[in-house]
């Protein structure tokens, strides 16, 4: 059995930047009200589907196993994506958070986590249960 598995390294990550977002979308919701503040957003999504890459089509097709690998992802580089949030709504004193909307992003984002966090159980008990039977 491998235990270096690709789906237990994609929960771990996506774990890992969950709770970078929770903290983030924390971040918005205490400056709600400071002047000037922009709302910050993270985006991972992409570069764990890069990771991921499941079909293959991400990767760089070279005839020569010598060649650098310059395009394939990896779990070892990811680098999430933090933005200021351009979402249209501009307070007068200059912040652009929107309490109601960080709300419901968390509320989001915490379900998530939490189905991440049930399916690294299940996939560690499914380990766990072939160990235990390979004896």
């Amino acid at each position: 059995m491998n235990v270096d598995d690709k789906t237990l390294k994609a929960l771990a990550a996506s774990l890992n930047f969950r709770q970078m977002r929770q903290e983030i979308i924390s971040s918005n919701i205490s400056n709600a009200d400071t002047p000037g503040y922009k709302a910050k957003r993270v985006d991972f999504e992409a570069a764990l589907a890069r990771a991921l890459d499941v079909d293959g089509n991400m990767q760089m097709k070279s005839p020569d196993e010598r060649h650098f690998d310059v395009g394939n992802g990896g779990f070892d580089n990811l680098e999430p994506e933090i933005y200021e949030d351009s979402n249209g709504v501009v307070a007068e004193d200059g912040n652009t958070v929107d309490r109601e909307q960080e709300m419901a992003k968390m509320v989001e984002n915490k379900i998530l986590y939490d189905a991440a966090v049930q399916l690294l159980n299940k996939k560690i008990g499914l380990m766990k249960y072939a160990i235990s039977n390979d004896r």
